[in-house]
């Protein structure tokens, strides 16, 4: 569940991105799993879906490094983009269940910036192979 104002826009990255509508402070906390918002969808019912719908989730969602489920995030944070020198860091905090993912500010981020993370902190699937634009 995104936590600051966003928005999507033309990326320099790839396609479509999720760009700040606001100031970010560093350290601000911008979004947090939500389970009465944000989607957890196990590797079983993944499965069972049309190919069409596990190709839409392949683009959308992210598998868990904790847990290997699928988490689709609700909110246009989908568009976030892969980036080696990301503007927002995620950790899965001590003590907490592995699909309980939280996103901070790396550093300020301005309004009309794009905002980027590094898949790798958290998606299983994304390895050392990731292109970089």
């Amino acid at each position: 569940m995104t936590l600051v104002r966003i928005g999507v826009g033309p990326s320099k990255i790839h396609g479509l991105g999720c760009i700040a509508r606001e100031t970010i402070e560093e350290g601000q906390m911008v979004w947090r799993f939500d389970d009465r918002f944000d989607k957890v969808i196990t590797k079983e019912v993944f499965e069972s879906l049309p190919e069409a719908a596990r190709e839409n989730l392949v683009i959308y969602a992210f598998v868990s490094r904790a847990t290997g489920d699928y988490i689709l995030c609700s909110d246009d944070s989908r568009f976030t983009n892969h980036s080696p020198d990301p503007n927002i860091v995620c950790i899965i905090p001590e003590g907490t269940t592995g699909n309980d993912l939280v996103c901070y500010a790396k550093r300020t981020i301005l309004p009309g910036e794009e905002m980027t993370n590094d898949y790798r902190e958290f998606d299983e699937e994304s390895g050392d192979d990731l292109e970089f634009n």
